[in-house]
Protein backbone atom coordinates (compact mmCIF):
# COMPACT_ATOMS: atom_id res chain seq x y z
CA UNK A 1 0.00 0.00 0.00
CA UNK A 2 1.17 3.51 -0.80
CA UNK A 3 0.51 6.68 1.19
CA UNK A 4 -2.12 7.87 -1.29
CA UNK A 5 -4.25 4.73 -0.83
CA UNK A 6 -3.98 4.97 2.95
CA UNK A 7 -5.09 8.60 2.88
CA UNK A 8 -7.97 7.86 0.48
CA UNK A 9 -9.39 5.25 2.86
CA UNK A 10 -9.69 7.89 5.57
CA UNK A 11 -11.01 10.42 3.03
CA UNK A 12 -13.83 8.04 2.11
CA UNK A 13 -14.76 7.65 5.80
CA UNK A 14 -14.71 11.43 6.26
CA UNK A 15 -17.07 11.92 3.31
CA UNK A 16 -19.50 9.26 4.58
CA UNK A 17 -19.52 10.62 8.14
CA UNK A 18 -19.88 14.26 7.03
CA UNK A 19 -22.81 13.35 4.75
CA UNK A 20 -24.46 11.36 7.53
CA UNK A 21 -23.92 14.17 10.04
CA UNK A 22 -25.64 16.86 7.96
CA UNK A 23 -28.53 14.45 7.40
CA UNK A 24 -29.35 14.33 11.12
CA UNK A 25 -31.99 16.40 12.90
CA UNK A 26 -32.09 18.10 16.27
CA UNK A 27 -30.24 17.08 19.41
CA UNK A 28 -30.47 13.37 18.57
CA UNK A 29 -28.33 10.37 19.54
CA UNK A 30 -27.54 9.90 15.82
CA UNK A 31 -26.24 13.47 15.52
CA UNK A 32 -24.11 13.06 18.64
CA UNK A 33 -22.66 9.75 17.40
CA UNK A 34 -21.89 10.93 13.85
CA UNK A 35 -20.31 14.10 15.24
CA UNK A 36 -18.15 12.12 17.68
CA UNK A 37 -17.08 9.68 14.94
CA UNK A 38 -16.33 12.46 12.43
CA UNK A 39 -14.36 14.50 14.96
CA UNK A 40 -12.24 11.47 15.95
CA UNK A 41 -11.66 10.62 12.29
CA UNK A 42 -10.66 14.17 11.37
CA UNK A 43 -8.29 14.61 14.31
CA UNK A 44 -6.57 11.23 13.86
CA UNK A 45 -6.26 11.75 10.11
CA UNK A 46 -4.90 15.30 10.39
CA UNK A 47 -2.32 14.33 13.00
CA UNK A 48 -1.00 11.39 10.98
CA UNK A 49 -1.26 13.20 7.65
CA UNK A 50 0.72 16.18 8.89
CA UNK A 51 3.44 13.89 10.21
CA UNK A 52 3.67 11.39 7.35
CA UNK A 53 2.51 13.30 4.27
CA UNK A 54 2.95 17.04 4.71
CA UNK A 55 6.13 16.97 6.77
CA UNK A 56 8.09 14.89 4.20
CA UNK A 57 6.78 17.12 1.39
CA UNK A 58 8.12 20.21 3.14
CA UNK A 59 11.64 18.92 2.46
CA UNK A 60 11.03 19.79 -1.20
CA UNK A 61 10.76 23.41 -2.37
CA UNK A 62 7.69 22.52 -4.43
CA UNK A 63 6.04 20.91 -1.42
CA UNK A 64 6.25 23.80 1.03
CA UNK A 65 3.28 25.85 -0.19
CA UNK A 66 1.25 22.70 -0.76
CA UNK A 67 1.89 21.53 2.78
CA UNK A 68 1.18 24.92 4.32
CA UNK A 69 -2.12 25.09 2.47
CA UNK A 70 -3.15 21.62 3.64
CA UNK A 71 -2.22 22.29 7.26
CA UNK A 72 -4.06 25.65 7.15
CA UNK A 73 -7.20 23.83 5.99
CA UNK A 74 -6.83 21.34 8.85
CA UNK A 75 -6.76 24.35 11.20
CA UNK A 76 -9.94 25.75 9.62
CA UNK A 77 -11.68 22.41 10.20
CA UNK A 78 -10.47 22.40 13.82
CA UNK A 79 -12.03 25.84 14.30
CA UNK A 80 -15.35 24.63 12.89
CA UNK A 81 -15.23 21.63 15.26
CA UNK A 82 -14.66 24.03 18.17
CA UNK A 83 -17.65 26.10 17.08
CA UNK A 84 -19.79 22.96 16.99
CA UNK A 85 -18.60 22.04 20.49
CA UNK A 86 -19.77 25.42 21.77
CA UNK A 87 -23.16 25.42 19.98
CA UNK A 88 -26.42 23.83 21.08
CA UNK A 89 -26.86 20.75 18.81
CA UNK A 90 -30.58 21.52 18.42
CA UNK A 91 -30.02 25.07 17.13
CA UNK A 92 -30.19 26.01 13.42
CA UNK A 93 -26.69 27.48 13.69
CA UNK A 94 -25.31 24.06 14.65
CA UNK A 95 -26.43 22.41 11.41
CA UNK A 96 -25.32 25.48 9.41
CA UNK A 97 -21.82 25.11 10.91
CA UNK A 98 -21.89 21.36 10.29
CA UNK A 99 -22.67 22.06 6.62
CA UNK A 100 -19.73 24.50 6.47
CA UNK A 101 -17.53 21.77 7.95
CA UNK A 102 -18.76 19.24 5.40
CA UNK A 103 -18.07 21.71 2.55
CA UNK A 104 -14.58 22.42 3.93
CA UNK A 105 -13.85 18.68 4.24
CA UNK A 106 -15.00 17.99 0.69
CA UNK A 107 -12.98 20.95 -0.67
CA UNK A 108 -9.86 19.83 1.21
CA UNK A 109 -10.14 16.23 0.02
CA UNK A 110 -10.65 17.37 -3.58
CA UNK A 111 -7.52 19.56 -3.32
CA UNK A 112 -5.51 16.66 -1.98
CA UNK A 113 -6.76 13.97 -4.34
CA UNK A 114 -6.73 16.05 -7.54
CA UNK A 115 -3.74 18.32 -7.00
CA UNK A 116 -1.57 17.45 -3.98
CA UNK A 117 -1.33 13.71 -4.66
CA UNK A 118 -0.14 14.23 -8.25
CA UNK A 119 2.50 16.73 -7.17
CA UNK A 120 3.58 14.62 -4.19
CA UNK A 121 3.85 11.60 -6.47
CA UNK A 122 6.66 13.40 -8.29
CA UNK A 123 8.50 14.33 -5.08
CA UNK A 124 8.39 11.04 -3.16
CA UNK A 125 10.26 7.86 -4.10
CA UNK A 126 8.43 4.53 -4.36
CA UNK A 127 10.07 3.42 -1.12
CA UNK A 128 8.94 6.61 0.65
CA UNK A 129 5.37 6.16 -0.60
CA UNK A 130 5.27 2.68 0.92
CA UNK A 131 7.07 3.44 4.20
CA UNK A 132 5.03 6.62 4.75
CA UNK A 133 1.84 4.60 4.30
CA UNK A 134 2.96 2.15 7.00
CA UNK A 135 3.88 4.98 9.39
CA UNK A 136 0.68 6.91 8.61
CA UNK A 137 -1.57 3.90 9.26
CA UNK A 138 0.15 3.11 12.58
CA UNK A 139 -0.05 6.71 13.81
CA UNK A 140 -3.66 7.08 12.61
CA UNK A 141 -4.74 3.87 14.35
CA UNK A 142 -2.89 4.87 17.53
CA UNK A 143 -4.75 8.19 17.56
CA UNK A 144 -8.12 6.43 17.21
CA UNK A 145 -7.49 4.00 20.08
Amino acid sequence: MQIFEALRESHDRQRELAEALVGTQGDSPERAQYYKDLKEELLAHARAEERFFYSPLMKHDAGVDLSRHGVAEHHEMDELLETLEETDPSSPSWIATARKLKDKIFHHLEDEEHTFFQQAGKMLTQQQKTSLATDYVKDYQDALS
